[in-house]
């Protein structure tokens, strides 16, 4: 099985959407150990969509793919600019392939966001729905993941604890799901991490980078 990770942040390096990324694939490969078909290869391509276009050789990647999963930060609501481009343009290239009934792409979605509630990546996550429905997809699909914005410092040698803990849980599901080639709705998480301790941060966070800028807090 050939799963494509697709990081659709504009952010180089050090994104949340590389993270849950990073996260996923450590769930799928662990996931593929104790498959009942385990020992079929597990195929794991990490694409970065940095820019507004996908080049040819990614497209022909993405083709022999089984599973695509999109991930990236809430934008005004929905999906970051460039990313929208890169979907209509995979739209267009598609149709144009006719890709054969029998061949079913799923596509998973991850969205993240600097709110604390994950519910607020619901539209944007029903905006990759309607796509893959106009595209001729599988929506699979996708988590929205709250309290983006600190997910670079809740690193944790034991995923199963700390502040990220109920992010993974639903990461190992959509891995499971994924090997098997299911889908679900979507579902909505936050960090485990009190909310008033999380807009704290956030506030000092803030601060912290207009001063870094040779700002005042007021200049917000």
């Amino acid at each position: 099985m050939k799963i494509a990770l697709l990081n659709g942040s504009p952010k180089y390096k050090n994104s949340s959407s590389e993270i849950l990324l990073a996260d996923l694939k450590s769930c799928i490969l662990e996931a593929a150990k104790t498959a009942e078909d385990a020992c079929r290869e597990t195929d794991i391509l990490e694409i970065t969509l940095h820019h507004d276009n996908v080049p040819p050789e990614i497209i022909q990647k993405l083709e022999s793919a089984d599973a695509w999963v999109f991930s990236c930060p809430l934008y005004v609501d929905g999906l970051p600019g460039h990313l929208l481009s890169c979907l209509l343009q995979l739209d267009s290239v598609l149709r144009k392939k006719e890709l054969p009934k029998t061949r079913k792409i799923f596509i998973y979605g991850i969205v993240n966001c600097g709110f604390y509630e994950g519910i607020q990546a619901k539209t944007a996550l029903e905006i990759l729905k309607n796509w893959c429905a106009k595209t001729g997809l599988v929506y699979g699909g996708g988590i929205g993941v709250g309290g983006g914005g600190g997910l670079s410092m809740m690193s944790s040698p034991k995923p199963e604890k700390g502040p990220k803990a109920p992010i993974i849980k639903k990461l190992r599901a959509m891995a499971d799901r994924m090997l098997r080639q299911e889908a679900s709705e979507n579902h909505y998480v936050s960090v485990a991490f009190p909310r008033f301790l999380y807009k704290m941060a956030a506030q000092m966070g803030w601060r912290q980078q207009i001063r870094a800028n040779g700002k005042r807090a007021k200049d917000l």
